[in-house]
């Protein structure tokens, strides 16, 4: 490795550091808030009443028609106005869970729809409720025929944690267009960015792939 790329190496790595740490919290906080969210809207749109299937059919076509960069600017920006007050952090993570929230319903209702309807009659017949049967039956097999494409969203979750750098969220993306609009030095900052989200990534792709090979042929 040139001597200049060493040089690079150890000035630019230490501050791309801490935008990934920053990029990890962003993920984890949002996809939490993805999850739950995904799943009351799943379970919205399996229960059979009309007003909450057409609720969360409405919501969920409404957060996918709208780019997560103006959801983003409307959390960030407008908010304020109407008296809620967030950091840049807090809008970002939030911004990124709702706005991933539809795909992991769509994820959570392909699993919860995929369960042989002859256990939910049999269980029924039992003597459990809708709910029980929901809670004991269904979401336990669910889930395991959701991972593998879970695995996936959350991966595209994590990389597009870079667009929270839209709202000055300190991520890694952030850290990089800094340094190098400070340092004029694009190759080498940019693609030790592309490094630390391979980094970042890599393990997450070999869980789904994991899951994949699991799960993939139920």
């Amino acid at each position: 490795m040139p001597a200049f790329a060493v040089k690079d190496l150890v000035e630019f790595a230490p501050l791309l550091a801490q935008g990934a740490v920053i990029t990890v919290e962003v993920f984890a906080c949002g996809l939490i808030v993805a999850t739950l969210l995904g799943l009351v809207w799943a379970l919205m749109r399996v229960s059979g009443v009309p007003v909450l299937v057409g609720l969360s059919k409405w919501l969920i076509n409404t957060i996918r028609g709208i780019p997560i960069l103006v959801q983003l600017f409307f959390i960030y920006f407008v908010l304020p106005d109407l008296g809620v007050q967030l950091t840049a952090f807090q809008a970002g993570f939030i911004g990124l869970g709702f706005a991933y929230s539809c795909y992991m319903a769509e994820v959570f209702r392909g699993g919860i729809e995929a369960i042989d309807p002859g256990q939910i009659e049999a269980a029924k017949s039992l003597g459990m409720g809708r709910a029980m049967t929901m809670w004991r039956v269904v979401l336990p097999q669910a889930f395991k025929v959701a991972l593998p494409p879970y695995g996936n969203t959350c991966i595209m979750l994590m990389k597009d944690t870079s667009q929270a750098s839209i709202i000055t969220v300190a991520e890694l993306s952030f850290q990089s267009k800094i340094i190098a609009a400070s340092t004029f030095k694009n190759a080498e900052v940019f693609t030790m960015v592309a490094v630390f989200y391979l980094i970042l990534c890599v393990p997450l792709i070999l869980i789904v792939g994991r899951l994949e090979k699991r799960f993939g042929r139920r």
